[in-house]
């Protein structure tokens, strides 16, 4: 929001909406009156929980039921607020399609294309079969285990997976092509439409389009993962202009400041590292926060954050599911395919029940499967899953104690494997955290050892699986003896309810989790010459953003015009240093590539990977031939720090109106 008073007087309201890979939830927060300091409220989602059977519910299970013609017509499936349950994804252009002084959607679509390996939005519907049924949210997932095939699960991950095509039909992965598919954007276009019909109908004063939107993304989604949830969310009726990302760790914190209010500054010192640990259903999200002063007030600042890792509760259900075949097999029973879906989902309920708060450690979970159809088993089949096993599943095989050097394993060492999600080839999740403080660890100089930490997920509701984690980081750091923030944290909605009161507080003014570069960073220009064979032009390399930026700052870089090659594919090179703190915008370096193979690092630079892109030469005239459109624009650049790490780089045309984006996320380097 380039500008928020423009929009400020039919803002009523902040909504925070969480897009997990295992539930949708939404919160909201009043910005008028005395309630625009209230803890923030759930949203009840409407949903078919069963045929005909409709329920509110906080959770939205982000899945997605792909049923046949003839199963939309045999029953009434609308649900409140919902204006065409077979509604299609329809083509998403960039929100800056049409201004000129932004350059053309087609190029914005092209950078993402080229660079990240997606498809253009209107390349197809992002569903195989429009006239399917399509079923969102509890329904969706108790027909998971039935019929795998048709309900699509964990979108959310597919989102971050380059490897496909993110906006082509090609989940449930399971079904085959005679099968409805739909788009990893599409499923979750649908989740968080979902979202916007039941706030619609709840509040028809106040529609989502006027209200200000904060939706989470999980901190290590890269430029390509958040653009398209932006399309997802601008299909699903969400206002690209009152919307923002937030990062999930730090909604999680902020949630648990909405509830703290001014006391939070009695609970936390100057020199507190935070360590936010975020286990969901399907990812394991990694944060450090520090504690700092600022005209003697104490302030947030984000020093670091993890890479997503695919490994959670999931896989924990998973674990305890091949555990109970192994029962059923001991009593000489053997699961076909379709009772072997449903042992999965009822081991998910046996999880929380056997690692629930007062479940004794002899105590005995009784997993029964209903019987289906079968020349093996006819009729319901149970066995008695002891508890003991499941803490020894979740605490040794999840949760191990290991030592702060313990490095996870990266991959299995077979050559070949199947196409899918790239979950982690280790499951202890302790030792993902130990390598994630090892390796900031070197980048601060040391000064991550957490003093603090904050549980989120659902898998830290239980007190066994806290606790463990607790002990091991009392293990790692004995002199600092970190301590859990929140034990009663709301482990299961906090990102939603605090990306709500993050909203308010922007707006209203409140606290704000500072996020500043730790780097410098620069974008290299070639010198003009003479050509001499064998011999390179010299390189300079213009200083864009100087260390200390804060992310949300924007800054015009003061220097000469440089020529921009458009109409033709170009290579941008991008340089970074750590140990340049002093350099200004503007600040230019030359090095001479033939001369020493050590110039860079002697200027402490470093080279990140280089952008690929054809930025486009004119809007009018798409069907000119390319040789026509190749054009060199004198620029000048003008930067901004995102809110989620990305540094885009705007070049200005000195002449004219025009503008075009390179983009980049600064949080890999």
């Amino acid at each position: 929001m380039s500008n928020e008073n423009k929009d400020r007087p039919t803002m009523r309201y902040a909504i925070g909406i969480d897009l997990g890979t295992t539930n949708t939830e939404a919160a909201y927060c009043a910005l008028e009156g005395n309630a625009a300091l209230s803890v923030p409220t759930l949203l009840e989602i409407p949903q078919f929980v069963d045929q005909a059977v409709i329920e509110r519910r906080s959770a939205l299970p982000s899945a997605l039921y792909l049923g046949t013609p003839e199963e939309r017509e045999n029953c009434d499936w609308q649900l409140p607020g919902q204006t065409d349950q077979n509604a299609t994804n329809e083509s998403v252009d960039s929100p800056d399609k049409g201004k000129k002084a932004k350059g053309s959607g087609k190029n914005k679509r092209g950078f993402l294309k080229k660079l990240f390996g997606v498809g253009n939005a209107d390349d197809a519907s992002g569903t195989s079969h429009p006239d399917a049924l399509y079923l969102v949210g509890e329904i969706a997932s108790r027909r998971a285990s039935e019929h795998p095939e048709k309900v699509v699960l964990s979108a959310k991950s597919w989102l971050a997976y380059t490897k496909v095509d993110r906006r082509s039909p090609i989940l449930p992965s399971e079904a085959d092509d005679e099968m409805p598919k739909v788009s990893p954007v599409e499923a979750s276009k649908r989740y968080l439409a979902r979202v916007v019909e039941t706030w619609n109908a709840d509040f028809p004063d106040s529609p989502v389009a006027d209200q200000l939107v904060v939706v989470t993304v999980p901190a290590s989604f890269d430029e390509s993962a958040r653009e398209l949830t932006r399309e997802a969310a601008i299909a699903a009726g969400i206002n690209p202009e009152t919307m923002i990302f937030l990062e999930e760790p730090q909604a999680a914190l902020y949630a648990w400041l909405a509830r703290q209010g001014d006391s939070w500054r009695s609970k936390l010192k100057v020199g507190d590292v935070i360590l936010v640990c975020d286990v969901g259903g399907g990812t394991t999200d990694l944060s450090l926060i520090k504690v700092g002063e600022e005209n003697g007030d104490l302030l947030l600042e984000r020093l670091a954050v993890g890479d997503r890792l695919l490994l959670g509760g999931d896989n924990i259900d998973l674990a305890l599911a091949m555990r109970a075949s192994e029962l059923f097999s001991e009593k000489g029973v053997a699961l076909n395919p379709w009772q072997s879906g449903v042992l999965r989902r009822q081991c998910r309920y046996a999880k929380e029940a056997l690692l629930a708060d007062g479940a004794e450690i002899d105590s005995i979970c009784t997993i029964t499967v209903a019987g289906r159809s079968s020349r093996l088993v006819g009729d319901s089949v149970s066995v008695d899953f002891p508890n003991r096993d499941a803490r020894a599943i979740a605490l040794d095989g999840f949760f191990p104690l290991c030592e702060l050097t313990d490095q996870p394993l990266r991959r299995s060492g077979i050559g070949l494997r199947e196409k899918g999600l790239p979950y982690e080839a280790d499951p202890a999740i302790t030792k993902h955290v130990a390598n994630f403080l090892r390796v900031h660890a070197r980048r601060l100089e040391g000064a991550v050892a957490p003093t603090v930490f904050l549980f989120n997920g659902g898998l830290f509701k239980s007190k066994v699986v806290s606790e463990r984690m607790t002990e091991q980081l009392e293990r790692w750091f004995p002199e600092e003896h970190p301590k859990n923030l929140d034990p009663n944290a709301d482990m299961e909605s906090s990102v939603a309810l605090g990306a709500a009161f993050y909203g308010a507080a922007k707006l209203n003014g409140g606290v704000r989790i500072r996020a500043t570069s730790a780097r410098s960073y620069y974008i290299g220009i070639e010198s003009s010459g003479m050509a001499i064979p064998g011999v390179a032009r010299p390189m300079k390399a213009l200083c864009v953003a100087p260390t200390g930026m804060e992310e949300g700052a924007e800054i015009d870089v003061p220097s000469e015009s440089f020529e921009l090659v458009v109409g033709e594919p170009a290579s941008f090179r991008f340089f970074t240093s750590s140990t340049r703190p002093d350099d200004e915008p503007g600040a230019l370096l030359t090095y001479y590539p033939d001369r020493n193979a050590n110039q860079l690092e002697n200027l402490s630079l470093e080279e990140t990977d280089p952008i690929e892109i054809t930025l486009d030469s004119y809007d009018e005239d798409e069907n000119a031939d390319v040789s026509s459109r190749l054009e060199y624009v004198m620029v000048r650049f003008h930067t901004k720090m995102t809110e989620l790490g990305a540094l885009e780089i705007w070049c200005d045309e000195v002449d004219g109106d025009r503008r075009w984006k390179l983009e980049f996320s600064v949080r890999e380097q």
